[in-house]
């Protein structure tokens, strides 16, 4: 008998909610997941080049796309940004579909698919369930404010463009709050996974 795919957990959250680190911890615990920033990343070094590089000229260096040429293109510019995500989506759903068999041969009883804009691309009909990684307000701008380079307009740019945590929360099956510590996050991954193992 063949073993039958795994049960497809769609993990998502606005920036500086501590979504890689939540996917760490499914990691840790075992769990195989699919990154598709990472995904976007390897994509920008291998299949994606020759296509993106035809729509935008001059984007590719020494055989990879260079993000920050590739941004300076598509940011802000809504019909060049739909260009892109035409060419970039389907490539990241057929790494998705070969890491889901994977998984399946290898017998994994879960599977997580870490998608930024779960909500924002209609990713949910893909999934199983939906968990949602959320913190405060004022934990979420204190992270993000920290990284390197990152300005209050950025940060307003950003969340612009992503469904409201309040809203991602309404519509999660599941929430991992991750403002009270590392230890804490894990617990609440440990105990989703114990749920699901009795669903």
């Amino acid at each position: 008998m063949t073993a039958k795919l795994p049960f497809r957990l769609g993990l998502t959250g606005s920036i500086g909610m501590g979504k890689s680190t939540t996917a760490g911890l499914f990691r840790e615990l075992g769990v195989p997941v699919h990154d598709a920033d990472a995904a976007v990343h390897e994509i920008y070094g291998a299949e994606g080049v020759a296509p993106v590089e035809a729509a935008f000229a001059g984007v590719a260096v020494e055989g990879r796309i260079d993000r920050g040429l590739l941004g300076a293109r598509v940011l802000g510019d809504d019909t060049a940004m739909k260009r892109l995500e035409t060419i970039v989506h389907p490539l990241v759903r057929a790494r998705e579909v070969a890491f889901l068999e994977q998984a399946r041969r290898d017998g994994a009883p879960i599977a997580v698919l870490d998608i930024p804009l779960l909500y924002e691309t209609g990713a949910e009909g893909r999934v199983d369930a939906v968990v949602v990684v959320s913190a405060p307000e004022s934990v979420q701008r204190e992270r993000v404010l920290a990284r390197p380079g990152m300005t209050e307009g950025k940060f307003a740019a950003i969340l612009s463009r992503q469904v409201p945590d309040s809203e991602k929360r309404r519509r999660a099956d599941h929430v991992i709050d991750t403002s009270r510590g590392l230890d804490a996050a894990r617990a609440q991954v440990a105990a989703l996974l114990k749920q699901l193992a009795k669903d």
